[in-house]
């Protein structure tokens, strides 16, 4: 039997041939076996508007955001410059004036 690819969306392992697709059962992504093998499965991030983001990009925090370990907030309308993307649930990391490495969701960010 031969072993096919992760889900490309969600990583699982239990995927599927239907027809000529593959599928996952888990988040219920299907793709084509060429996608598969040609893995034209870009990274891509996007705000809360829909905006494609890039590396070095500027965004503004769209609300408060409370920061873990600490009794200040990331007030909204704080402009964060030179974001970096990463493939994780916190897609963004960036350094923030007064709070310094921060690893933000691109849900809670708009394109500056």
């Amino acid at each position: 039997m031969t072993e096919l690819a992760p889900c490309p969306s969600c990583k699982s392992t239990f995927t599927y041939e239907m027809d000529n697709l593959l599928a996952c059962p888990e988040c219920g992504h299907e793709w084509s076996m060429e996608e598969n093998i040609t893995g034209d499965h870009e990274f891509i991030v996007k705000d809360s508007n829909g905006n494609i983001l890039q590396n070095g990009d500027a965004v503004v925090v769209i609300k408060n955001l409370p920061v873990k370990g600490s009794s200040q907030s990331i007030k909204a309308g704080t402009k964060v410059r030179n974001i970096r993307l990463v493939d994780s649930d916190h897609n963004i990391d960036c350094k923030i004036d007064g709070f310094g490495a921060m690893a933000l969701k691109s849900e809670f960010v708009k394109k500056a």
